[in-house]
């Protein structure tokens, strides 16, 4: 029972940690980069309401879902160093919990209140913006590649379970 609900955990991380990649993936990539080259106050509007509608939708399941399932998968790999790909596993769940968790709450979201309150047609709001731009896209490209690299190792470790 408990292996079953491990391995499901350890599944539910792999995929998890890959479509938060892939978030993070499009908004270094090509989404902020897109706000960057319109005007100021459309782009603090447009993050504005991206940070509004984020928080009810079925991005936030799957961003705790994935910070627990990988706490989870991280303290029985430490339990167990002998078993099958415990450091995998535990390497994929403390990077993906510090460099997409941890990240996100002391970094992203300290960026993402600030620019809440940002009145987008005003020179502090603009201030904001520059900042936010710079700062919080810097910060993104580590979470995408904390969940690219965890998911990475999370699938390898599961094929370790199963050959």
């Amino acid at each position: 029972m408990i292996e079953s609900l491990l391995t499901t955990t350890l599944w539910f991380c792999a995929i998890g940690c890959g479509l938060m990649a892939g978030v993070y993936f499009a908004f270094s990539g090509f989404i902020m980069n897109s706000f960057a080259r319109i005007e100021t106050a459309a782009g603090i509007v447009a993050m504005q309401s991206i940070n509004d509608v984020i928080l009810r939708s079925a991005f936030m399941p799957i961003f705790f879902g994935t910070s627990v399932g990988s706490v989870v998968i991280t303290i029985t790999a430490f339990l167990d160093l002998a078993g099958p790909g415990a450091i995998l596993k535990l390497g994929a769940g403390a990077l993906y919990f510090i460099g997409m968790f941890v990240t996100t709450l002391l970094i992203n979201v300290p960026l993402n209140n600030d620019l809440k309150h940002a009145a987008p047609y005003s020179a502090h709001g603009a201030g904001i913006w520059d900042v936010y731009l710079q700062k919080w896209t810097r910060w993104n490209h580590v979470r995408t590649i904390a969940s690219l690299v965890s998911s990475i190792l999370f699938f390898i470790a599961i094929k370790g379970n199963f050959s």
